[in-house]
């Protein structure tokens, strides 16, 4: 059974390494992607997914506690084959969706730390790891990380009924939908782990002049995808 959140870790650290490393590409200092703009943010975040969803097949390939909540919620007998839903289970992966997260961050920082030590702006050091609005207003920041994680999760469980089931490439252009969508407000979360793991590593990393982690809105990305991942559960059941 330990071996099955080992892929459940390895595949959030590979989602994790990808996406903070391409909003790091195209934001800091002095990188060759400095410039790419929204969308080449909102494709190295879906291919993230791609990747991390092949990794940690064996686990179910979660990868965030939105959808394993979503799983809880919509009356599903097993995570994945062999993993019963109970709390054990429950707690396992998000464990594993944290630790594979802040790991993910790490190596994304080592592959870029000299344009972290050259980057000045501390907003710019603080958005490759961890999310924040544009216009903040936390009660509605968290409705659109609601609204988010709701369309991600449904489409997620509403796939896993069909012949076909839902593959790594489904998933990883309904991620780029999202972003490209409704990711504007909030640089679009939509999923706990993904934004706790990466706040964490921020406030210990060793980078210079990094300013603080903004903890005052971190609840907001996981209270608000925690939030559309219930709907999400109960909706499911409702259709099918």
């Amino acid at each position: 059974m330990g071996t099955i959140f080992l892929y459940e870790i390895a595949g959030t650290a590979m989602l994790l390494l990808l996406g903070v490393g391409v909003v790091a590409n195209a934001i800091l200092t002095k990188t060759k992607g400095n410039g790419g703009g929204w969308l080449l943010i909102n494709f190295g975040w879906g291919l993230g997914v791609f990747a991390g969803v092949f990794v940690a097949a064996a686990s179910g390939a979660h990868l965030n506690p939105a959808v394993t909540v979503g799983l809880l919620v919509s009356g599903a007998e097993e995570y994945a084959p062999g993993i019963a839903v109970n709390a054990g289970t429950t707690l396992a992966y998000f464990a594993a969706q944290l630790i594979g997260a802040f790991l993910g961050a790490a190596l994304a920082w080592l592959a870029y730390r000299d344009h972290y030590a050259a980057e000045t702006d501390q907003g710019a050091i603080l958005g490759t790891f961890a999310t924040g609005p544009e216009i903040r207003n936390p009660v509605w920041n968290m409705v659109t990380e609601a609204i988010g994680t709701f369309v991600l999760v449904l489409v997620v469980l509403m796939f896993g009924n069909t012949p076909s089931g839902l593959g790594p490439l489904a998933v990883a252009l309904l991620v780029v939908g999202i972003g490209a969508s409704l990711g504007g407000p909030t640089g679009y979360a939509i999923n706990p782990a993904r934004d706790l793991g990466p706040r964490l590593f921020h406030a210990v990393a060793p980078i210079a002049g990094k300013g603080g982690s903004d903890w005052g809105y971190a609840w907001v990305p996981i209270v608000g995808p925690l939030l559309g991942a219930v709907l999400a559960g109960l909706a499911s059941m409702a259709l099918v």
